[in-house]
């Protein structure tokens, strides 16, 4: 007792430290930060500093009157923060208003808030005065997030807590379980806080709203194993600090295996191009290894130290059926599988398929009217703008050469299709900047095709930047890590598997379906999203799905094997369906639910992970893990743990061992 006391004295006052001296987290959106430097865009948004035009970021402020002409007295609220640029038919103006650039993300909400109540007094009736731009869509981005983690938390530990009431069915125990996760959020906030402060990587608020998805999910998982495996043991030993000795050693191995999946998996992102990537890995894998430790560590003293009335009012004794192992709907499903393996197996892989087939004619890439779930000021200005101007003057394309190539690199870009206008706009001793303004809106297929066709023009006389050509380079770069890091991910779970099972064949099955999984749920979401999906949806998709779907899997089958030592592979694995279904359901079902809650996030991109990694969890937890493992595991029989045999453990003591204190709380 006195050891439970002293670990759940020591976690809080750890906990305690790390969270009251790790102060914020400091946050960027500057998509720069994440591109490496020898990308062509972050190359002029270098050089760009040494000019008048670096040091600031233009908001556009679009003028209409509801597809009436414009007066002069129309404008006079906007002319004395620019000149107004009229469209032709004079039903449209914009005037370009310089604000600082390289501030915080609040100071950038500030900044445009700030203009957009300045432009918003005053103006005649019918008159609307819209703030987008490079500025526009910062400021709507960053402030997108403006309490959004709040929100995330809340709905997450309410979701969680009804989960868990309903796992349970005890009044007192998800109490426990949910104060040990969420401490472990909040001591998982203060290394990222520290991490965004001592360190170059950049910290978005998307990452944040990730980390604390990943934690509360994974460790409500890990949690769920434990204690089940706990109650489990109840039921054989009056003590209960022996009980909880022998859950730890029977649920530990698979908790501490899948948390080094996961934490494996994550740091793959370390072969990312994109910094964005890896402060994901870095901060997510701090995360994860937080929630196992808290799970192997701190759970266990809080359990203990409650007794076993905390299970009121279901409290196990000894000598009751705690687990049906015979009699359960698991079982049942168990032994319907074991009987028809290759028909249960030729319909999942059908149905698998066929999901999977949605997934055809999936465009990737959303321009920047597709990035917010809400509506957006910068957005609506953006479609008032393309109506009146080409579409590309909210985000103009910067060329960069050299001031005697110049008049040469302006007629080369004026020529080149998919460009509107083009002018030059600063020009220096050392370098003559070129603004250019496309025909497409920004971060289209067609203005990506324009930025494509201005660097093979230019062919090393210019460089070409902007927020365009940030979006093809980020575009690029994500499909890049795809490419590297997804076979990486799946050596090392596959590396992972083989060691923790000691097999070839499980293994590889287990990773075949775990691939087959992610596909069929990267082709239900695309089709949920009309086949649109973001770029960095399919990387980030295939690594969560992969290092924890697989969860399920090492859960349900290293029971099995243990089992299978004992009754032989189709039987152990009847068994390790039983007597793991019921807690692997609920921690898939939890897990799914609190990755859709991502969809609390206004951006859209986080909406999509969160809609796709929920479908792959269902599809590992009732499809994948129920009956596909199981029939080809039935199918293959002792083969399936080739080259290895699965033998029985040391035999154990029955009843109470010699020594051992009676403890009936």
């Amino acid at each position: 007792m006195r050891r439970a006391w002293a670990t759940l004295l020591l976690a809080l006052v750890l906990g305690g430290l790390v969270i009251g001296l790790s102060g914020s987290t400091r946050t960027t959106n500057d998509p720069n930060a994440s591109l490496p430097s020898s990308a062509e865009s972050t190359r002029v948004a270098q050089l760009q500093k040494e000019l008048p035009s670096g040091r600031t970021s233009a908001a556009l402020i679009v003028v209409a009157k509801g597809g009436q002409a414009l007066a002069d007295t129309d404008l006079a609220t906007v002319q004395s923060l620019g000149r107004p640029i009229l469209s032709d038919d004079r039903k449209a103006a914009i005037v370009s208003v310089p604000l600082p650039a390289g501030v915080s993300s609040d100071e950038t909400i500030k900044q445009v808030a700030d203009l957009r109540a300045k432009v918003g007094e005053g103006l005649p009736a019918g008159v609307t005065a819209q703030v987008t731009g490079g500025a526009g869509f910062s400021a709507d981005l960053a402030d997108s997030f403006t309490g959004a983690n709040t929100r995330l938390l809340l709905v997450t530990v309410v979701v969680v807590a009804l989960l868990l009431l309903v796992t349970y069915r005890s009044p007192l125990l998800w109490l426990v379980p949910l104060f040990v996760v969420g401490l472990a959020d909040r001591v998982t906030t203060g290394i990222v806080a520290l991490i965004s402060q001592h360190t170059s990587l950049p910290v978005s608020g998307s990452t944040t709203g990730i980390v604390t998805v990943l934690v509360f999910g994974a460790g409500t998982d890990y949690a769920l194993l434990l204690i089940s495996r706990y109650r489990e043991e109840l039921h054989h030993h009056e003590n209960r600090f022996t009980a909880m000795a022998r859950a730890l050693r029977g649920a530990g191995p698979a908790i501490a295996a899948s948390a080094g999946t996961v934490i494996l998996s994550l740091l793959t992102l370390l072969l990312a191009s994109l910094e964005s990537n890896v402060s994901l890995g870095v901060t997510a894998a701090a995360g994860i290894a937080v929630a196992a430790l808290f799970a192997l560590l701190v759970l266990p003293a809080a359990l203990v130290i409650c007794g076993r009335g905390l299970f009121w009012p279901f409290v196990p004794r000894v000598g009751q059926a705690g687990v049906e192992a015979e009699k359960g709907v698991w079982a049942r499903i168990g032994r319907a599988v074991s009987r028809k393996p290759v028909a249960v197996t030729v319909a999942s892989v059908i149905i698998l398929g066929v999901l999977s087939a949605g997934a055809l004619g999936t465009r990737l890439g959303l321009s920047q009217t597709e990035q917010f779930r809400v509506e957006s000021e910068s957005v609506a200005g953006l479609e008032t703008l393309s109506k009146y101007f080409p579409a590309g003057a909210a985000s103009p394309t910067v060329v960069l050469t050299s001031p005697d190539q110049a008049p040469s690199v302006l007629s080369a870009v004026s020529g080149t299709p998919g460009v509107a206008q083009a002018r030059i706009a600063e020009q220096t001793a050392s370098q003559a900047s070129i603004q250019v303004i496309l025909d497409a809106a920004p971060d289209t297929t067609e203005a990506f095709d324009a930025i494509r066709a201005l660097r093979s023009e230019l062919d090393g006389r210019a460089l070409v930047g902007g927020s365009v050509a940030t979006s093809l380079d980020t575009r690029n770069a994500t499909r890049h890590d795809l490419e590297v890091i997804a076979p990486v991910i799946l050596l090392v779970v596959l590396l992972v598997l083989v060691v923790l099972l000691r097999a070839l064949v499980a293994p590889l099955l287990l990773i075949l379906t775990v691939i087959l999984s992610y596909a069929a749920a990267l082709g239900a979401g695309s089709f949920l999203f009309d086949h649109a999906l973001d770029n960095q949806v399919p990387l980030f998709s295939f690594l969560f799905l992969v290092a924890l779907g697989v969860d399920y899997n090492i859960f349900l089958v290293t029971r099995a094997r243990e089992e299978a030592g004992k009754r032989g592979t189709r039987d152990g694995m009847v068994h390790a369906v039983a007597v793991t279904g019921a807690v692997i359901t609920s921690a898939g079902i939890l897990l799914a639910a609190v990755f859709a809650v991502l969809g609390v996030l206004p951006v859209i991109t986080l909406t999509q992970i969160g809609v796709i990694v929920m479908i792959g969890v269902l599809l590992d937890t009732l499809l994948v893990r129920t009956v596909l493992v199981p029939a080809l595991a039935t199918i293959l029989g002792d083969r399936f743990w080739w080259p290895g045999r699965p033998h029985a453990p040391a035999a154990e003591e029955s009843g109470t061992p010699d020594g051992e204190a009676v403890d009936r709380n």
